[in-house]
């Protein structure tokens, strides 16, 4: 068998086999929504690398 995981053969086959499941009108909101989920994600992955965590011994008690 061919190296690799993805092969653009296997690419078009698995675009395909979506193309059937879901039709030509949902695959665009399909992307459209994995696209905003990779970028949210993404995002967050940021802002936790710039904003130091805090610790337990670092926090102060609320009173209530």
């Amino acid at each position: 068998m061919g190296e690799g995981l993805l092969q653009p053969m296997h690419l078009l086959l698995i675009f395909g086999i979506a193309l059937l499941v879901f039709g030509p009108k949902k695959l665009p909101e399909l992307g459209r929504g994995l696209g905003e989920a990779i970028r949210g994600f993404k995002t967050s992955l940021k802002e936790g690398e710039h904003s130091p965590t805090e610790t337990p011994e670092n926090k102060t008690p609320q009173s209530s």
